[in-house]
């Protein structure tokens, strides 16, 4: 049978396969007013029905088609570890799972409710779902005494009433106790009085005054039936004892007595001092408490002192089973007569019960990249009350799932963002439940989630570039490095194999310098590299997983230069001929270069340390060839200068130039004679005529002497003027002065001018050596 809550009204919605964006919000706004508004199914079913019996068709009552359910993921969830229904999902059936027996799961309390939960997992939503459990006459009525004593004064007038302690019977409702027989007799009738628990309770009234003389004592059958058909019975024997007069009943100090009790007090505490009074004197004044008609709860739990009143635990509360009782204690006096009081005992709970987590499903491994994904759907509870039972749920901060509540203490983990395998590959997950009671408790619980693999990742290389240096001239074949790339996915996904990738630029050879192994990432040299030809070269390389991903990197080979190149030397002016006396001169404006690099491709130029000239270095290996002073032809007319081009590298390599440089004449030197005074001894009476030769010389001939004959006085003189005549040769008649004691001399007249002819100097003859017009070799 099922039975509707009030918003049965909303229809529950199948899950199609594929929605309108319209309809998904539609759904959305459905699914949160059902939330809110809340959903319950209701059956009920007789206790003791067998396992597997059935209990409804849920498919049918949730308005879902055959085979949905299983489609859906349904699942039956009940508080606590016991589950009491099993689900057909292919048929839909809801069945018990086994034999129920409403005593034992509700006791006294009726109606006899078992909640549950249907959870639907894809997509999720739960439903309350309500089991009672109906009551059979399966219990008699049962009195806790087989004898009850009354003691009644033979002062009692007729109409008088006494109570009778009541049967127990475990069923509810109408199985249980609905009415009391007294066996017959001639002094009493019974009168069944309901409560307002709920409960009948039977009272004893005297129809006709007792006679003590007459009768000291009476016997009555107490019967109590149920409501069963045919009805369950149970008898107890009423003694009845006729006492003497007794005129005042015992009093207690208060009708009402209550009292808290922490749960955790220890057994033999004491609970509550009730305390009587009788006006009596003697036996009639002596008072005995006990309970009176009290349930077996109460007997179970306290004890009361006949003779103080003290009332004591005879085991541990529990404010989870019990709450609080209520008894009634009685003092009777020696005389029959008795006092009532009620006590009220509350317990108060303590935080003793740490919350507690049941899983219901949990999804292991999740695949990465995944939108959110349900993990797991679990349940919390604290069997403890107030601050005590409120509970707080939580996981670690740093992990990328989140908690999301939802009804009756239930909760589900979702991926808070699509997982990276990558990243983390497993995590584990600890779910800590804590209480709001003092001392805080707490549960928690440790899962471990693992995430598989998809093809995410491509490949990447360690290194984006890669540079490699090859000496050039070296042998083909040669192993020139390697490159290496991983791939973060795991099994086939992270295979990889490498590839030369063509140039971008068609003109250039890349693909025709090296060669790459596929399965390790070696890099070969495919010819000879020649430094001067080709300094460095750019090869792509990618790398390919099983999948579509790859990576790409670039190799930068630098070919490594050795000294295999001479260095080189251009001319670019030149001065072949040089006046003397001229200050610092360019002689020659030279470049050099060398092919090679580095120290292979550094220069150093020299000359002779012996001669006049000088290497001035300018910018960028060009050299200016100077002279250090002023030349004289008249000491050296030509100059073989070797300049010597070296090289620093290993071994070092020379180039050299020869140059000629010749040093032209200017009339820079006037006529000198050998010496600055020459004696002259003449006779006297000397011919007047006569003449005779002597070769003077001027400077830079030699100093050697020739007589010189009387009268006459040869000489050969140059010219000092400026005016740049080269120097000539006279005879001059010379009158001498004798006598006067000094060398003057004095010209008279040149007797035979003899001019010589003169040269510019020694030419230059052509060098066999000379390679070009500026007149220079180059060695």
């Amino acid at each position: 049978r099922l039975l509707r809550g009030r918003t049965m009204e909303t229809p529950l919605l199948k899950a199609p396969q594929k929605r309108q964006v319209t309809a998904i919000i539609i759904l959305l706004i459905l699914l949160m007013l059902w939330e809110v508004g809340g959903m319950t199914i209701k059956y009920s079913v007789l206790e003791e029905r067998e396992s597997g019996s059935f209990v409804a068709n849920l498919a049918k009552d949730l308005g879902l088609g055959l085979g949905e359910l299983d489609a859906r993921g349904a699942r039956i969830l009940s508080k606590g570890n016991q589950q009491y229904l099993q689900l057909e999902q292919k048929s839909g059936n809801l069945l018990l799972k086994e034999k129920l027996d409403r005593e034992e799961l509700c006791g006294d309390t009726d109606p006899c409710i078992l909640h549950f939960q249907v959870l639907l997992k894809s997509p999720v939503h739960f439903i309350q779902g309500e089991l009672q459990l109906r009551d059979i006459n399966d219990h008699a009525p049962e009195f806790l005494e087989n004898e009850i004593l009354l003691k009644i004064s033979e002062s009692s007038q007729p109409g008088t009433a006494f109570p009778l302690k009541i049967a127990q019977d475990l069923d509810v409702g109408s199985n249980t106790v609905q009415n009391y027989t007294i066996s017959t007799n001639s002094h009493f009738h019974l009168f069944t009085q309901n409560h307002s628990d709920g409960r009948r309770y039977p009272e004893l009234v005297l129809d006709k005054a007792l006679d003590r003389e007459e009768q000291s004592e009476l016997r009555l059958t107490l019967t109590a039936l149920d409501g069963g058909s045919p009805p369950r019975t149970g008898t107890s024997q009423v003694l009845i004892v006729v006492l003497d007069i007794n005129d005042n009943a015992p009093e207690f100090a208060k009708l009402l007595y209550e009292v808290q009790v922490p749960e955790n007090s220890p057994v033999g505490s004491l609970v509550i001092t009730v305390s009587a009074t009788d006006l009596d004197t003697g036996t009639y004044g002596e008072l005995s408490y006990s309970f009176f008609q009290s349930s077996n709860q109460v007997i179970q739990a306290f004890e009361v002192n006949a003779v103080t009143g003290e009332i004591r635990l005879k085991r541990t509360l529990d404010f989870e089973e019990i709450r609080s009782y209520r008894m009634e204690i009685e003092a009777s006096d020696g005389g029959g007569l008795s006092g009532k009081c009620t006590v009220v005992v509350r317990v108060t709970d303590i935080n003793d019960n740490p919350p507690e987590l049941l899983m219901s499903s949990l999804t292991s491994p999740i695949p990465e990249n995944s939108p959110e994904t349900v993990v797991a759907v679990f349940r919390i509870r604290d069997r403890d009350s107030g601050n005590n039972a409120k509970m707080v749920c939580s996981i670690q901060d740093h992990l990328p799932f989140v908690l999301k509540p939802s009804v009756e203490n239930f909760y589900t983990m979702v991926t808070e963002s699509p997982l990276n395998r990558e990243s983390q590959a497993e995590y584990n997950i600890t779910i800590t439940v804590t209480d709001l009671g003092t001392p805080r408790l707490k549960t928690q619980h440790n899962i471990t989630v693992t995430v598989s693999d998809v093809n995410d990742n491509a490949p990447a290389f360690s290194q984006t570039t890669y540079t490699l240096r090859v000496r050039e001239n070296n042998s083909p074949a040669l192993h020139i490095g390697s490159v290496s790339a991983t791939d973060s996915d795991a099994g086939a996904n992270a295979q990889v194999t490498y590839s030369l990738l063509p140039p971008q630029d068609p003109q250039l050879p890349l693909a025709s310098l090296v060669s790459i192994n596929a399965d390790n990432g070696q890099l070969f040299a495919l010819r000879s590299l020649d430094y001067e030809a080709l300094q460095f070269y750019e090869v792509n390389i990618e790398a390919r997983d099983a999948g579509s991903f790859s990576g790409k990197c670039t190799i930068l080979t630098q070919v490594l230069d050795v000294n295999d190149n001479a260095p080189e030397v251009t001319v670019s002016a030149f001065t072949r001929q040089i006046p003397e006396n001229s200050p610092e001169v360019m002689v020659a404006v030279l470049s050099v270069s060398d092919l090679d690099s580095e120290e292979n491709g550094k220069i150093n130029c020299t000359i002779q340390d012996d001669i006049p000239f000088l290497l001035k270095s300018s910018l960028e290996n060009f050299y200016t060839l100077v002279t250090k002073r002023p030349l004289d032809r008249e000491s050296k007319s030509e100059y073989n200068i070797t300049i010597t081009i070296t090289d620093l590298g290993t071994p070092r390599l020379k180039t050299k130039l020869n140059l000629t440089v010749t040093v032209s004449d200017v009339n820079d030197n006037a006529p000198a004679f050998s010496q600055t005074t020459y004696t002259l001894r003449v006779r006297e009476n000397n011919s007047p005529a006569l003449t005779r030769s002597c070769p003077w010389r001027s400077r830079a001939a030699s100093a050697g002497r020739c007589p010189v004959p009387e009268g006459h006085f040869p000489g050969h003189l140059v010219d000092v003027s400026g005016t740049g005549t080269l120097s000539q040769s006279y005879q001059y008649e010379v009158c001498l002065r004798g006598g006067s004691g000094t060398s003057e001399f004095k010209f008279l007249k040149p007797i035979v001018p003899n001019i010589q002819g003169h040269s510019p100097g020694p030419e230059i003859e052509d060098n066999a050596n000379f390679r070009n017009d500026f007149g220079f070799s180059i060695q």
